[in-house]
């Protein structure tokens, strides 16, 4: 048989509607009348079906294209010997057989997610030529929030799976040195902040005792209890888990280096890379004194400095100078911008600020590190900007300017995957990277540097694998500061919607007009929504105040499920909560609200 042109249909007369989904991939085996993409009109959403058996040959659209009866959506080649789908290779691979290259089909992605300029496709090693001391049908390089997802998704649907980690407890970063340890601390912190304002409505407990080897080692029995469990689930699911460090050998091949040592070869069909991120170090710095701290550095709470500089107002610093402060450091926070966690809104940021201020943390804006040296009493350190420090000599120095991605350190180009200069990896809405049987999550496909982003990408990775058909569909990812206040937002940010020239609306409520947070004593906060003029529907929005991050994820739901301003001030929230502050910041937008009075505009 000759190349089949699959068009579309007749729709009714519509024309120009969009595709929205992409069923199958080149190189996808499909049947007669097979779903090949999905169009939506303003009446109805509708697939174009495949007209013969065949492989696909190339697809002609893209999502967001538009088409009209008669476009082409996709070549089948009927002549074709139909590949296996990935189950089947998955299953032969489980029962033992060999795997080959040629055995995974071949789709050809187009890269969307990446960091900076395009990496070119490197040309993949050939195979080593080596006994495999191991094989399978999986394997997934890194053990965090992602690569766990994915490894332990990958089993349930059947793949026999390998899960390579280079520490000895599963959970990688987050879990073991960050955001874990870091919360069970910032707990701490609130207890004692807590305690020391409790005198306000008569109850005194006096000043804390802070017993330095205990609070470690709660910090500690947290990570340990999750981790357990981690290696629990793992063995339930029959997920074989490897200590070492993985670097690719050829497109279907890894060495796992162990710390003894000795190295072993893994074969596997399909692989998923989620080897995640470390923080920036920045070469101004004296790394090899130990006063000198990343972020794992800072939680491995080795003491409480009597004084302490934070290079780096973002989330990591701000959550460590919340901790440190709280334990009695005499905290210094540098930014080089212009205001403390640049992603949010300025307003979001303020009452954190102000509280920070308030204790006697000094906070330096557009202010720079130029040099540090290791002294006798201390890290000696230069600064340039506007707002220079008074002190220049610190017990510790956190530098917290960011990380970056791991995605250069596994010879990946052995593989033929391409990475960016900056260690990005290019992945399509499915997560392949530009070798079909190869997918890449979290960190290292760019930002946001999130464990929630990678999880919700890792269970995606592991389904296309097994061949379901799915493509990233989220709209949001929330971002939350566990400061105190904590700060979060979620969607198209006020600064963005000025910056980009979108019509927006806002509604605001205030806490101090909030039974609940009136309670707590703690009024400095407030919820924002932001809604779009014309259709009014919400499209972003912000919570700054106690418990801030509890409360982002009905913004979040309410954002993916398209809700107007009136489907959320509807929405009968109970009272007396934080949580009333959505609904009731609805109100404000729409004018309806009772609980502030809001003069009419005139």
């Amino acid at each position: 048989m000759a190349d089949i042109e699959s068009k579309v249909p007749d729709i009714g007369g519509h024309g120009d509607v969009p595709v929205i989904e992409l069923l199958v991939a080149i190189g996808d085996t499909v049947k007669k009348d097979q779903g090949l993409v999905t169009l939506e009109s303003d009446k109805a959403t509708m697939e174009v079906p495949a007209i013969a058996d065949g492989v696909v040959k190339a697809l002609k659209v893209t999502l967001g294209d538009k088409v009209s009866e008669g476009s082409v959506i996709a070549i089948i080649d009927g002549a074709a010997s139909p590949l296996p789908l990935a189950g089947e290779v998955d299953a032969r691979s489980a029962a033992g057989e060999g795997v080959s290259a040629a055995a995974t089909p071949s789709p050809q992605p187009s890269p969307v997610k990446g960091e900076g300029a395009k990496a070119p496709a490197p040309s993949a090693a050939s195979s080593s030529g080596r006994t495999a001391d191991l094989e399978c049908a999986m394997v997934v390089i890194g053990a965090g929030p992602g690569g766990y997802t994915a490894a332990f998704r990958s089993a349930d649907l059947g793949l026999d799976t390998v899960l390579v980690e280079r520490y000895a407890s599963l959970g990688g970063v987050c879990l073991n040195v960050g955001c874990i340890p870091s919360k069970a601390l910032l707990h701490a912190a609130d207890v004692i902040e807590q305690a020391a304002h409790a005198s306000d409505y008569g109850v005194d407990f006096g000043a804390p005792k802070i017993n330095i080897d205990t609070l470690r080692g709660y910090k500690d029995k947290v990570v340990g209890q999750l981790t357990k469990g981690l290696s629990g689930m793992a063995k339930q699911r029959k997920v074989r888990v490897v200590q070492g460090t993985a670097k690719f050998l050829s497109a279907h091949e890894l060495e796992i280096m162990g710390d003894d040592g000795k190295a072993q070869v893994l074969r596997f069909a399909q692989c998923i890379i989620a080897a995640g991120s470390q923080p920036v170090k920045l070469p101004a710095f004296p790394w090899d004194d130990p006063r000198v701290m990343d972020s794992t550095d800072a939680l491995d709470l080795a003491d409480v400095p009597k004084t302490m500089l934070v290079v780096g107002g973002g989330i990591i610093g701000l959550e460590m100078a919340t901790v440190y402060r709280a334990l009695g450091s005499e905290v210094t926070v540098v930014e080089f911008m212009p205001q403390l966690m640049p992603g949010a809104d300025a307003d979001l940021v303020k009452p954190l600020a102000d509280r920070l201020k308030k204790q006697g943390v000094a906070i330096h804006l557009k202010t720079k590190v130029v040099e540090a040296k290791a002294g006798k009493k201390g890290i000696e350190v230069a600064f340039e900007g506007e707002s220079i420090p008074a002190g220049k000599v610190y017990d510790r120095v956190l530098v917290s300017v960011g990380r970056a991605p791991n995605g250069g350190k596994l010879d990946a180009a052995k593989a033929g995957v391409a990475v960016t200069e900056r260690g990005f990896i290019d992945v399509d809405r499915q997560m392949r990277t530009n070798v079909p049987h190869i997918f890449a999550i979290g960190d290292l496909v760019g930002q946001p540097m999130l464990a929630h982003k990678a999880t919700h990408e890792g269970k995606l990775a592991a389904e296309v694998a097994a061949g379901e058909k799915k493509e990233w569909v989220a709209r949001v990812i929330p971002s939350v500061a566990y400061t105190d206040p904590e700060i979060a937002w979620v969607g198209v940010t006020e600064t963005e919607a000025k910056a980009k020239g979108l019509k927006v609306g806002v509604g605001k409520f205030p806490w101090a007009a909030s039974g609940r947070a009136i309670g707590l004593s703690r009024t400095e906060g407030f919820t924002k929504l932001v809604f779009d003029e014309d259709s009014h529907r919400i499209i972003g929005g912000g919570i700054v105040g106690v418990h801030a991050g509890e409360l982002i994820a009905e913004l979040a739901l309410a954002i993916e499920m398209g809700c107007e301003v009136h489907d959320i001030g509807h929405t009968i929230h109970p009272h007396p909560t934080l949580s009333e502050s959505v609904g009731m910041a609805a109100e404000v937008y729409d004018g309806s609200i009772t609980d502030l009075y809001i003069p009419k505009k005139k």
